[in-house]
C-alpha cells in the first residue's frame, strides 16, 4: 500500500488515530463516563443548555462551585469532531469544582453537519458569549481556563490567544491536522487544504496565555508526538508552555486526573491558573 505520512500507509495510519480500538473495553469506560456524569448533575448546581448561538448544539452547561469570584474552567469535549456530548463528559467538573472552580461543559455542532471552519467559529462565539456575560453568570473579567481533551483539545489550542482566555490545558491534543485528513477520520470531516492549514494550530504559534500541554504516558504514540511537538513549538516561539506527560495513562484514563481533586491533571488546573 501506498505510504501516506511518516512512513505509514492508510492501514497503520488509521490504527495510529484509533483511540477507541487501543483500549480493550471503551463501551464500558463510556458507559461509566455517562453514569457519573448523569450523577454529577443531579448533585450539582448547574444551568443546563444555555445558549449561545441560534443552531441547536450552539448550547453549555453552567456548573457553579459556590465561591465568590471564582474562576470559570470551560471544557470542550473531544471526539474526532464528530462524535459525543457534553453529556458525557460532566464527571470531570468534580475535580475543578472541589478546587474553587465554575466549570462551562462547551457543545458544538458535529461532522458531517459542521465543517471544521463552523465548528471553530462556534467555540470562539461560546468564548465571545462568556465574555460578555450574556446570561449573568459572572463571568465578565474573571479568569477563564480554556481546557478540552482530543479534539476538544484542538479547540482549546486554537484559542489560547482569545482576549477572555487568561490560561490554557489541552489535553491529549490533535494539534496537525494533516495525518487527520489522510485517515478515515476525514469521511466525516472532509477538511479542504485551507482548513488542514489553517486550522491546524502547530503551524501557526501565536501569542497566547500561559500553557500546560498534557497528554497520557500510555496514549497512541501519534497523539504523544503531536503534543510533543506543539509543546517544543510554543516554547521556541517564547510562549509560556509546560508539557504535562501523565504517566500509565490512556487517552481516556487520563480525565480520571482531572476529574479527582487530587488528580495530576486537577492539580495542574490549578497550576496554570495560577491559584
Amino acid at each position: 500500500m501506498t505510504t501516506l505520512y511518516r512512513g505509514m500507509n492508510r492501514a497503520a495510519l488509521d490504527a495510529a488515530y484509533n483511540n477507541v480500538e487501543a483500549i480493550p473495553d471503551f463501551p464500558a469506560v463510556l458507559a461509566d463516563f455517562q453514569a457519573r456524569s448523569a450523577g454529577l448533575y443531579e448533585q450539582a448546581s448547574c444551568r443546563r443548555d444555555l445558549r449561545y448561538g441560534d443552531s441547536p448544539r450552539e448550547r453549555y452547561d453552567w456548573i457553579a462551585c459556590g465561591q465568590p469570584a471564582a474562576p470559570t474552567l470551560v471544557f470542550i469535549h473531544g471526539g474526532y469532531w464528530q462524535n459525543c456530548a457534553k453529556e458525557d463528559f460532566a464527571f470531570i467538573a468534580s475535580g475543578p469544582l472541589a478546587n474553587g472552580f465554575n466549570v462551562v461543559l462547551a457543545e458544538y455542532t458535529l461532522a458531517p453537519d459542521a465543517s471544521m471552519t463552523r465548528i471553530v467559529g462556534e467555540i470562539g462565539r461560546l468564548l465571545d458569549h462568556l465574555g460578555a456575560d450574556r446570561d449573568a453568570l459572572g463571568t465578565k473579567g474573571r479568569p477563564l481556563v480554556l481546557c478540552g481533551h482530543s479534539a476538544g483539545g484542538h479547540l482549546t489550542a486554537m484559542y489560547r490567544g482569545h482576549p477572555v482566555v487568561t490560561s490554557a490545558l489541552p489535553i491529549s491534543a490533535l494539534v496537525d491536522l494533516e495525518p487527520i485528513s489522510l485517515s478515515w477520520l476525514n469521511d466525516k470531516l472532509k477538511l479542504s487544504a485551507r482548513e488542514i492549514d489553517e486550522f491546524s494550530p502547530l503551524r501557526h504559534i501565536g501569542k497566547g496565555v500561559p500553557t500546560m500541554v498534557a497528554v497520557g504516558g500510555a496514549e497512541l504514540p501519534e497523539l504523544v508526538r503531536q503534543s510533543d511537538e506543539y509543546a517544543a513549538a510554543c516554547a521556541s516561539a517564547g510562549e509560556a508552555v509546560e508539557l504535562l506527560h501523565v504517566p500509565g495513562c490512556t487517552h481516556f484514563s487520563i480525565l480520571e486526573t482531572l476529574a479527582r481533586r487530587d488528580g495530576c491533571l486537577a492539580q495542574a488546573l490549578v497550576t496554570v491558573a495560577g491559584r
